[in-house]
């Protein structure tokens, strides 16, 4: 009930308006966002690789609802990108296709990624398509195999745990030649669609863990490249700390190199066990967000752990 309740309040534009009028909001959500410039991005990976840590960015925006906008937001990627080449940053970069024009128009988002494709291809860099609540499930997928069908190899998507779907989904997009994060899921999804019960939703991510590293194992797993840019086939993308012993074991016993292993957390969040993988020789690799657009990723980082609620309702209390 808490968790849809924060999903909510993340997509609302009312409680937007008053959460981020708050002057502590924007200061407890920096602990879950490198900042808003960047600049600011680009010093925490710099940070971030200085500790061996890899990383992916992404400039925060989604459900962009008009096209002058989606193309702003597309254009933003190109600096950033120009800045990580210019600098030897070891790091590839994420979006969200509600932010480049899906909700207005196909097309439209697909031109403005096949732009922003281009442009990191010409640096040799990499895109992860991060996945999104289920209206628009169908269409990212459909989007991301219009992209490998013409030709665009430098791109990947995530895979959620959650969703009953995801198992056909994680054979189809392997068999395409897919790079799949595989996360839990961040959204309030209806019974119909998604396991409800947190027990079932680890199940199914150790079981598509599985048939990921099986695949990558049967197929050549590549090790993730020296400049940090091009991930491996497998990415496993959580905090939950038995979720990456199952997949470190299962590997190991499979015979998968961990350097064909990498793990994926968020900025801010368990950086104890960032350094841990790090330090076993595991490829990790650290989310990095940055923009004005920080109010729904905040919340839903919220929604995720009570952890990171009672951080920000704690120092909300002491302020008041």
């Amino acid at each position: 009930m808490l968790k849809a309740i924060l999903i909510y309040l993340s997509q609302a534009n009312w409680a937007r308006r008053i959460i981020t009028g708050w002057t502590f909001s924007r200061r407890a959500a920096s602990r879950f966002i490198s900042g808003d410039s960047l600049e600011e991005a680009m010093a925490a990976t710099k940070k971030l690789n200085e500790n061996g840590l890899l990383v992916t960015i992404d400039h925060l925006g989604e459900h962009v609802e008009n096209p002058a906008s989606a193309k702003d937001s597309a254009a933003a990627y190109f600096p950033l990108l120009e800045h990580i080449d210019r600098i030897g940053a070891k790091a590839g970069i994420s979006l969200k296709l509600t932010q480049l024009g899906l909700l207005i128009d196909y097309d439209l988002c697909l031109e403005n990624i096949k732009q922003i494709l281009d442009y990191a291809e010409e640096r040799s860099n990499f895109v992860r398509i991060d996945i999104e609540d289920s209206p628009v499930i169908e269409r990212t997928i459909q989007l991301f195999n219009d992209l490998r069908e013409s030709n665009f190899k430098n791109v990947g998507i995530a895979i959620q745990s959650y969703l009953f779907r995801s198992e056909a989904d994680t054979h189809a997009l392997l068999d395409a030649g897919a790079r799949i994060r595989l996360v839990k899921g961040a959204y309030q999804e209806p019974p119909e669609i998604a396991y409800s019960n947190k027990k079932d939703v680890d199940k199914n991510f150790d079981h598509l863990a599985r048939i990921m590293i099986d695949y990558s194992l049967t197929h050549g797993a590549e090790p993730v490249s020296m400049d940090g840019k091009t991930p491996p086939v497998v990415a496993i993308a959580t905090h939950d700390e038995k979720r990456i012993k199952f997949s470190r074991d299962y590997a190991f016993s499979v015979g998968l190199k961990r350097e064909a292993l990498e793990f994926q957390m968020l900025y801010g969040i368990r950086t104890d066990l960032q350094a841990e993988l790090n330090a076993e020789g595991y490829p990790v690799r650290v989310y990095v967000p940055y923009g004005l657009e920080w109010y729904p990723y905040f919340v839903r980082r919220l929604a995720e752990r009570p952890a990171n609620l009672w951080f920000f309702l704690s120092n909300l209390m002491r302020r008041a």
